[in-house]
């Protein structure tokens, strides 16, 4: 497997009350209930995406896919 940065994001607020933009982007990203995880491949626009929602979710930036 080749060394491609992941970024592991966990929802931890519900968007109930949010901007549309927001529920599109926790959609986008896998995301749908609280305590939900995905490991995606670390690209401007998934961390784009992240920034948008911030307050929504936690995340952390790592080098290896399974950790």
């Amino acid at each position: 497997m080749s060394k491609q940065k992941t970024i592991k994001v966990v929802q931890i607020a519900s968007p109930i009350g949010r901007q549309a933009y927001q529920r599109k982007c926790l959609i986008g990203l896998g995301l749908n209930k609280i305590n939900r995880t995905r490991v995606l491949l670390y690209n401007d626009s998934i961390f784009g995406m992240v920034k948008k929602v911030k307050h929504l979710v936690k995340y952390e930036i790592m080098d290896k896919w399974w950790s």
